[in-house]
């Protein structure tokens, strides 16, 4: 029975259509928010699969017809997902497997599609929100209701479920899911504010009358939250959390479907077999524990299986191999987990407080533009970083945007099989590695200078791993790129944090490894300067997390994260850049009117110059900006001179001729003149006293991919009208389109 639902929570309405679409599956539902609909559907198996795992699969897949595009390459279909789509179905895997009962093992996929995008509606959040009540409403064993909130920050005024357009001009984003007053997953990242100033043109051409016009000089502000700051916009999303999933159960109990007949497969452990390991291979245990802590293998346990099989006890009561080894791994865990919670003591040997010996060795790569070998314990990551031009920058669409966005830092992080001595063989990056490139990459950002001239990309390898290697990425990069000579304003350093919880008892850990990562109950992640955090991951292997034990965890991060930046600045002290290796990059600035002169009529001038010094040059007529790239920086300079020289020449010619006078133009104002010249992005076009008017392309042609030169040519007669005049820049459009 098709039924609707209306949910209104923290400012915002949600629309469900129940039992409309997708009827066949366990579960579905069709969401709306806005102009934004999407379509989750939840099926499963009729059988379960013999492995001790919960076999979930999600899929967030986004339909160019969603807001009128077809696909675009050669291909007219969706194909592979991007990495928006990718990492927004890893979000709605963490932030609903912890839902599903222990026991569960059948196969279940759950499926979202964006079939309608306006382009404002958060498009995650909106995902694991259907995708939840989606399950929720299936007759799979799940009770609770996951939300998910997204937290921004404009100035001091904190915003919970900002729209696109405000979180272009937020200095936070923050997203948190949960389940009433249980937190299950959190991720956070700064973003660099820009303060924005007016300066006199003349301080960049002073060949100008300072008069004429003003320059737009921008600011880079960091924006580290600290601590503090950090538990009051959690526990805003918190309370968000709390009313919105609860109104979603208010909402959708009466459609609940019943449970379907699942069995749960039981965690019977052999108490003889238990207790006859606790009696006869306890030493054995904790000697392979502390190899352990040096592998992610688990081979020594599995040396100590073989062991108890040739036993006469074990071969009289007849014991499986597949039955020894489940409780040998629960006897482990629960091995581990005591020592640290009533011993205080790691399988290492380390302190619950102790991060692992670091050392960082810096461009050890002789012809790379940056590298730095940053090793923890056993975990071990080579990360290099390449300077490009924009060029290089990598281009990606989005539902949300029009056109193409170019992405101009990237992070790649690869995990081969080596680096936990396993023989497999390299392929491309899956989940869990773009999962932990975008963590590094969140990080890193907001210390970058926004106004670097050049697209950088970082890679790191994975050479050994014993647990936090995207916080090894994180160590790496930071003092890659300061090997490179890319101007990052702080180092920047990541630690990875644990928590167990025993009875009534809980110990949090620094720097986990990987048996501890696998043993515990919270994967935390926090990563920043001495000033502050950058970024946050958390996942929560229990039922919820108290505010009280989070700060504690934070401020244990801190001081790790403290003793690790002491490090990096002594290696960073060390580094030698490799300038020769370095591509040269220039940005200045001159007059606007003279962007005219370095292109040249028809393009001349600009494409003898590239020829020329063999350069890339890109040219910003609103902001008078030129910016000059290429790999000899010695031909960089002479092209940057070259183009000095130009523009020189042209203002020394105005100053001969006198000071120009401002003509006034009334908007709305017509002509009947001359095309002057014709350049890629418009026509200049005589108006009156010697001015001219820029008649852009785009208020000639709808066409991107029009050219100036198959409409205009110089000295055709056109009537314009005037649309605007700043100074003396007049902006003109067609008379009969006015």
């Amino acid at each position: 029975m098709r039924c609707q639902v209306e949910v209104e929570a923290n400012n915002k309405k949600e629309e469900f259509e129940i039992g409309y679409v997708a009827k066949q599956a366990s579960g579905s539902v069709m969401m709306k928010v806005g102009d934004t609909v999407m379509i989750a559907a939840v099926a499963r198996d009729e059988n379960p699969v013999d492995g001790d795992f919960t076999p979930l699969t999600v899929q967030y897949v986004e339909k160019s017809y969603a807001v009128g595009k077809i696909p675009g390459g050669y291909i007219k279909r969706e194909t592979r997902p991007g990495d928006f789509e990718t990492l927004t179905s890893r979000v709605v895997d963490r932030s609903l497997r912890p839902l599903f009962p222990k026991g569960y093992a059948y196969p279940t996929q759950i499926t979202i599609l964006v079939v309608s995008s306006d382009g404002e509606t958060d498009l995650q959040a909106m995902a694991l929100n259907a995708a939840s009540a989606a399950l929720y409403l299936s007759d799979i064993p799940v009770n609770k209701v996951v939300y998910g909130v997204r937290v921004g920050k404009i100035g001091e005024q904190i915003i919970v479920n900002p729209n696109n357009t405000q979180m272009k001009d937020s200095s936070l984003d923050l997203f948190v899911s949960g389940s009433k007053d249980e937190l299950l997953m959190i991720e956070m990242r700064a973003i660099p504010t820009m303060k924005t100033d007016i300066a006199p043109i003349a301080a960049i051409d002073p060949m100008v009358d300072p008069t004429l016009s003003e320059e737009i000089v921008t600011t880079q502000l960091s924006n580290e939250l600290s601590n503090d700051e950090t538990m009051k916009v959690i526990d805003v999303a918190s309370k968000a959390i709390e009313e919105a999933s609860k109104a979603y159960e208010r909402a959708f109990v009466e459609f609940k479907k019943e449970d379907a007949p699942i069995e749960l497969k039981e965690e019977k452990i052999n108490l003889d077999i238990y207790t006859y390991i606790s009696e006869f291979y306890k030493n054995d245990v904790y000697d392979a524990l502390n190899k352990m802590a040096k592998s992610e293998r688990a081979g020594e346990l599995e040396k100590i299986v073989k062991k108890i099989l040739s036993d006469d006890t074990a071969i009289k009561e007849s014991w499986e191999k597949e039955v020894v080894s489940k409780v040998l791994s629960a006897f482990k865990r629960d091995v581990v987990r005591k020592m640290i919670v009533n011993e205080r003591k790691r399988a290492d040997g380390r302190e619950l407080t102790e991060v692992r010996p670091i050392s960082i060795d810096t461009n050890i790569l002789p012809r790379v533009h940056g590298s730095c070998l940053f090793t923890r314990g056993q975990t071990q990551a080579l990360v290099s970083v390449t300077i490009g031009s924009d060029q290089d920058a990598q281009m990606f669409d989005l539902l949300t945007t029009d056109g193409p966005n170019y992405e101009k830092f990237m992070v790649n992080y690869n995990f081969p099989g080596f680096s936990v001595g396993e023989a497999a063989p390299m392929r491309a990056p899956g989940r869990r590695e773009l999962g932990h490139g975008n963590l590094a990459k969140r990080a890193l950002a907001p210390l970058n200078d926004m106004t670097y001239p050049q697209v950088l990309r970082v890679v790191s390898e994975i050479l050994e791993s014993n647990g936090s290697s995207s916080m090894a990425t994180i160590c790496g990069g930071s003092l890659a790129l300061r090997a490179a000579g890319v101007p990052t304003s702080k180092l920047v350093a990541g630690i990875a944090m644990g928590l167990v919880f025993e009875d009534d008892k809980y110990a949090i850990l620094s720097d986990i490894m990987g048996l501890e990562d696998h043993d515990g109950d919270m994967d935390f992640k926090v990563a920043g300067t001495k000033d502050g955090i950058t970024a946050l991951q958390m996942d929560i292997k229990l039922g919820g997390i108290d505010s009280n034990i989070l700060k504690e965890a934070l401020e244990q991060a801190k001081e790790g994260k403290e003793h690790i930046l002491n490090i990096m600045e002594e290696a960073n002290k060390k580094i030698v850049v490799n300038e020769d290796l370095l591509p040269g990059s220039e940005i200045f600035g001159v007059h606007p009117s003279k962007i005219v002169d370095i292109i040249g009529k028809a393009g001349a001038t600009i494409r003898e110059i590239i020829e020329k010094f063999n350069v890339s040059i890109d040219l910003d007529r609103e902001k008078g900006q030129v910016k000059v790239g290429g790999v000899d920086k010695a031909k960089v300079k002479a092209a940057c001179d070259h183009i000095k020289d130009i523009t020189s020449r042209s203002s020394a010619r105005d100053t001969h001729r006198g000071p120009r006078k401002t003509v006034e133009f009334k908007k709305g104002e017509e002509f009947h003149g001359k095309v002057k010249k014709i350049v890629e992005f418009g026509a200049f076009v005589e108006l009156k006293d010697g001015v001219d008017g820029l008649l852009h392309i785009s208020k000639v042609a709808k066409d991107r991919n029009a050219k100036m030169q198959d409409i205009l040519s110089e000295g055709d007669s056109i009537d314009v009208v005037v649309l605007s005049q700043k100074g003396h820049k007049v902006e003109l459009g067609l008379k009969d389109s006015k």
